[in-house]
């Protein structure tokens, strides 16, 4: 990992998951959830296009709730993963 990928998920880490964050709930320590919309089929985006998603809108949460148990109903639930990545861009700029 690079010293910029570092310091860019120190950043991701900071602000915590988005989804909470726009849910009102606050801050709640993020895992790195590296998003998929710009990608070939099975591969990740670029780490800059990473967000932070709680352990619950992650992995955890059930169908619905996590984005790896159900993106498109996660998606119509919370926003699509490029919506959620211009949120943490513009959490960024906003520091």
């Amino acid at each position: 990992m690079t010293k910029a990928e570092k310091e860019h998920y120190s950043k991701l880490h900071d602000i915590g998951c988005i989804v909470c964050l726009r849910l009102g709930h606050g801050y709640v320590e993020p895992t790195i959830h590296h998003t998929r919309f710009d990608a070939g089929m099975g591969m990740k985006s670029d780490w800059t296009k990473a967000i932070g998603l709680c352990p619950m809108h992650h992995q955890h949460g059930g169908y619905g709730v996590a984005f790896h148990a159900g993106p498109k109903e996660f998606e119509k639930n919370f926003g699509t993963e490029e919506e959620l990545l211009d949120a943490v861009l513009h959490c960024l700029r906003n520091r």
